[in-house]
């Protein structure tokens, strides 16, 4: 397994074979083989034709797995779109010291990646879909126990304007590494975004935290079949999950996605800020390791200056 992080967790086959057969011997005759195209926080196995099995490649990423095993069937009774289903959480054992699930394999295509062509079939489509997925998400009550679980605060749920000096640090390493992004036209929208933000009201809602090309899931129509890795899911000023817009939608898409939603001009800005910082933090940190990935935020952050 490819390693992105100085603090990556040993992890191979061979672990994963040994943890499944000792905490679930149900599974012990399934195949196991893994994903090429593993995430940043969980390496991934896929178990059987109908199971994953995921485990945090960094120390202290199994609290994203207790959270996604709290919370993931609360969501799923109140969304219309398929998200994954916990089987059961691992122990720490065997050398490994995280807390690891087993979760639903789901079916599906990833979205084709971020377009400045006109709009082809199906985006409206998927454009109206992604915009239930966050009204639903938004709707959905607030438990008094969620509002006291530390796990479902994080920073993408705080005012723009608090990672100013993040931005920053990240748009200065990004021009020393000649990206070839526009550094100068990106801190002009970064600046309107924070100043937007500040007329964003700050609301108490849920948040998926990653809604981005890489944890989604199309069906063969082109419309949303699922969206996967619910690690960011968090309570807090939902304008983040936004980001989706500028990811995966064309032009027409972004429009028809922002009346469904009907986002002031304030909120859509500030969108625009999220999507660059998502981006331009992503450059010097997985630059190398996961060329993919930077490529769509590349087109991201593009879209973003742009604002089209």
């Amino acid at each position: 397994m490819s390693q992105l992080h100085a603090d990556e967790l040993p992890i191979d086959l061979a672990l994963v074979r040994a943890l499944v057969d000792s905490a679930f011997p149900e599974f012990v005759d399934d195949d196991l083989r893994q994903l090429g195209d593993s995430g940043s926080s969980n390496a991934l196995f896929r178990l059987g034709q109908d199971k994953l099995v995921r485990l945090p490649r960094q120390p202290g990423g199994g609290a994203s797995i207790d959270k996604e095993a709290l919370w993931l069937p609360y969501v799923a009774a109140r969304v219309s779109v398929e998200v994954p289903a916990v089987v059961g959480v691992g122990e720490p054992d065997l050398g490994y010291p995280e807390r690891w699930a087993i979760t639903t394999w789901l079916d599906g295509i990833r979205p084709p990646g971020p377009r400045s062509t006109p709009q082809e079939p199906g985006m409206a489509g998927l454009a109206g879909d992604l915009a239930r997925f966050l009204i639903e998400l938004r709707d959905m009550e607030v438990p008094e126990r969620a509002r006291d679980d530390e796990a479902l605060t994080w920073y993408r749920g705080q005012p723009l304007g608090e990672l100013d000096a993040d931005f920053r640090e990240s748009a200065a390493e990004c021009r020393d590494l000649g990206t070839g992004l526009d550094i100068d036209a990106a801190l002009r929208v970064w600046d309107r975004a924070v100043a937007a933000s500040g007329a964003v009201e700050p609301i108490h809602s849920w948040y998926h935290g990653d809604l981005l090309l890489e944890n989604l899931l199309l069906d063969e129509t082109g419309r949303l079949a699922a969206v996967l890795d619910f690690g960011g899911l968090a309570v807090g000023t939902p304008t983040v999950d936004l980001v989706v817009a500028w990811e995966v939608l064309d032009l027409e898409g972004r429009r028809a996605f922002r009346r469904a939603l009907d986002v002031d001009e304030a909120t859509w800005t500030t969108s625009r800020g999220w999507a660059l910082l998502i981006a331009m933090i992503t450059f010097p940190y997985y630059g190398t390791s996961m060329p993919a990935r930077c490529a769509n935020r590349m087109a991201m952050a593009e879209a973003a200056i742009r604002g089209d």
